[in-house]
């Protein structure tokens, strides 16, 4: 199996990344997290997971080791395939979406294209104990509402991410998050 893959960044796609690695061009499935971190032309290393099916073997890249240990947990439910798994880190930070499942909290776990209500149940009910004890913090109905007010007052997907990200994490609540998040995008 391919743990990782070094190379530089030949070109970026919507889901995915060209990494050309020895004269060889590989298509990297990747989060927009991931993908939002690399450059054209720019060497990289990504920690990678080969899916091996009857038709066809894909690449699965992350820049942290968390994201991809959290991706492999969550490919291991029944149900959830690599590209669903991907669209599940998407939502939120890998953090937060640990927060969520530990606390129990299905509700936007559904809002995931893919994910149905047994689903999200089934991923709780799988992951929790493996991710540990609930903590206090920000929810993943929390991240989700900032996100799309966020997105409703113009920004976009990935801009609303991003600075949702660079929030504290200890600033806790939907509204002090938003209001966190326009002061970091008003700079």
């Amino acid at each position: 199996m391919i743990s990782f893959i070094s190379g530089t960044v030949a070109e970026k796609r919507v889901r995915s990344a060209i990494i050309d690695a020895g004269g060889i061009g590989y298509n990297v499935w990747a989060t927009d997290d991931t993908l939002n971190n690399l450059a054209v032309g720019a060497k990289t290393k990504l920690r990678t997971h080969h899916t091996v099916r009857e038709d066809a073997q894909e690449l699965f890249g992350f820049l942290d080791e968390n994201d991809l240990r959290l991706f492999e947990l969550l490919i291991k439910i029944s149900g959830i395939g690599p590209k669903t798994a991907l669209n599940i880190l998407n939502v939120a930070t890998p953090e937060t979406l640990r927060r969520s499942i530990t606390s129990g909290e299905t509700a936007y776990l559904t809002k995931i294209s893919g994910i149905g209500k047994k689903t999200a149940d089934k991923i709780i009910l799988e992951l929790r104990e493996k991710l540990g004890a609930s903590e206090e913090g920000t929810t993943l109905k929390e991240e989700v509402d900032a996100l799309e007010a966020l997105k409703a007052l113009g920004y976009s997907h990935e801009e609303a991410r991003e600075a949702l990200k660079k929030v504290d994490g200890g600033i806790v609540g939907t509204n002090a998050r938003i209001k966190a998040a326009l002061k970091l995008l008003g700079k």
